[in-house]
């Protein structure tokens, strides 16, 4: 069985359809909303300096497909190649055409021919391409860097779009910590944790090590699984484990932001393949205490409007 730890696909970008137009569509009205809110704060003479974080940025690009018919795949990259495809403006082009403007975009892409991409981004951004870094390093490592800098007198927005089980909850733990960041997160409790979180919570110790670092330790075990003995007629006890669903899954991680982050979306939007299949949770929470009611309540009016 693969390694859901890892990238589930040598060409992330291929990923497309309607979940992906949902996810972007609810992350570009909400940047909107946030540098609007936060043009003229604290004041007038010394605003913040407002950033948008974009880990695991991609090419810039998404190579979307257009089904004419519904797959026999579960997954969106595994679908038919003799779908039409069309190309989408990925998060960091749609961040760039946010007005009013963020001071500072920060790209953070490890693969080189992403980079490259993105690097084009930059030099087609006109005024805006001296407000944009681009860092190839790790993004766990990345991000944790950039919030153990002095956040008092700035702001962001950060968006974690990883490919698979990436993003560990000490880097979570980091984003929360600066009490400045408002984070939308991708959890993969459909094609990540649901597939690793196996029924009879029977997995290889590469799994467990993983799922560690996803939810910060080893209570996910507990949460996430019944143990049930039964005893024969000769008395040996036999115990057993059962996963709980889906929904639990995705519930469990929510309530873990909540423990961290000063007010998260109660309820995340879920992201579904053209099968109908649960792929991804959208998750929402804000990181400043004073705004953090109000984020909430934009976050989930854009979560539960269908509109998008």
């Amino acid at each position: 069985m693969p390694d859901y730890g890892l990238p589930m696909s040598d060409e992330p970008h291929r990923f497309g359809g309607r979940w992906t137009e949902e996810k972007l569509e609810i992350l570009t009205r909400y940047l909107k909303a946030y540098t609007t809110a936060l043009q003229s704060k604290p004041s007038p003479e010394r605003p913040f300096v407002k950033a948008y974080i974009d880990a695991f940025a991609g090419s810039g690009h998404i190579l979307a497909r257009k089904q004419r018919r519904a797959p026999a795949s579960l997954l969106p990259e595994e679908d038919d190649a003799r779908d039409e495809h069309a190309f989408l403006e990925g998060s960091a082009q749609r961040a760039l055409a946010v007005e009013p403007r963020f001071d500072r975009y920060i790209f953070i892409e490890k693969k080189g021919r992403h980079r490259a991409s993105l690097e084009r981004v930059r030099r087609e951004a006109g005024e805006l391409a001296s407000r944009i870094e681009i860092r190839g390093g790790d993004a766990n490592e990345e991000i944790r860097g950039l919030c153990s800098r002095n956040w008092r007198s700035r702001r962001a927005v950060l968006f974690l779009d990883p490919y698979g089980m990436q993003v560990e909850w000490r880097t979570i733990e980091a984003v929360a910590a600066t009490r400045a960041i408002d984070l939308w997160v991708l959890f993969p409790h459909g094609i990540g944790a649901g597939r690793m979180l196996t029924r009879s919570g029977e997995m290889p110790a590469s799994w467990r090590r993983r799922l560690d670092l996803v939810f910060g330790d080893r209570d996910w075990e507990r949460a996430l699984y019944s143990r049930r003995e039964q005893r024969n007629l000769f008395g040996d006890v036999t115990v057993t484990s059962e996963r709980v669903g889906l929904e639990a899954i995705g519930r469990y991680y929510n309530q873990r932001l909540a423990t961290v982050f000063a007010k998260v979306a109660e309820h995340p939007r879920v992201l579904v393949g053209p099968t109908g299949t649960p792929l991804y949770l959208l998750c929402f929470a804000a990181g400043n205490p004073r705004g953090a009611a109000l984020a909430v309540k934009l976050a989930r009016h854009l979560l539960e409007d269908r509109r998008d």
